[in-house]
């Protein structure tokens, strides 16, 4: 059995594409856990290993756009390797948002928290839990499980609601606490927005199998 070449390129960027979705996953951990844990170094590492990403989807975009013209691939295959593209621009962006979790990490590791970290660590766990599916929807072209993310994409809104009533009420309870409420808040907002992105990789995987587009964060607030 003679096995197209093409199908060898298009494993190798799955893998490819697969391997940077575990690095940004890792980088929302380590950016949450360096916040609860106090450690700066984990911090520094998040913020240092950006370069990685950044690095990752250059060399994706690269083999997408050498495939295209040297392949010239049809049909399925083309909107696989398009959608790639834009799928790479996305998950360097939540790479940037750990990033700035990394940072305010760093400017807040002196202080002591005004409240424990229990819905932002939730957050954290959700948004990882959303680009692994997203990733393995597209790979896999599986619009069943690019749509589970309506559920998740829920569940990061409502605790971004629930982490914005705590910080601020503790805002209102006492003045001092509005400059740490106020980067916990932003720690939040990036995490809601690495979910937002998620569900730009899944509503791709939609349009790319059924032709047609959704809105994941309408279906959400329905």
């Amino acid at each position: 059995m003679v096995v197209d070449n093409l199908d060898i390129e298009l494993k190798k960027l799955k893998e490819e594409i697969l391997k940077m979705g575990r690095l940004l996953e890792e980088q929302i951990f380590k950016a949450v856990k360096s916040l609860v844990d106090k450690d700066i170094e984990m911090a520094q590492e998040v913020i240092e290993r950006d370069d990685i990403m950044d690095a990752m989807a250059v060399e994706i975009e690269n083999k997408c756009l050498q495939l295209i013209a040297l392949k010239q691939p049809m049909a399925r295959d083309l909107r696989f390797i398009g959608t790639a593209l834009r799928i790479i621009v996305d998950m360097e962006r939540m790479a940037d948002h750990a990033e700035d979790i990394g940072e305010i990490t760093i400017r807040l590791h002196d202080q002591k928290y005004i409240k424990p970290l229990i819905d932002i660590p939730r957050m954290a766990e959700t948004a990882e839990g959303m680009v692994r599916i997203a990733l393995k929807a597209y790979v896999d072209g599986d619009v069943d499980l690019a749509m589970s993310l309506v559920g998740m994409e829920k569940l990061s809104d409502e605790l971004y609601e629930q982490v914005y009533r705590d910080l601020l009420l503790h805002m209102m309870q006492d003045a001092r606490n509005i400059p740490q409420a106020t980067d916990l808040l932003l720690v939040a907002g990036h995490l809601e927005r690495i979910a937002d992105h998620a569900t730009n990789l899944a509503e791709m995987v939609v349009y790319n199998e059924e032709g047609k587009r959704i809105d994941i964060n309408v279906l959400a607030r329905a």
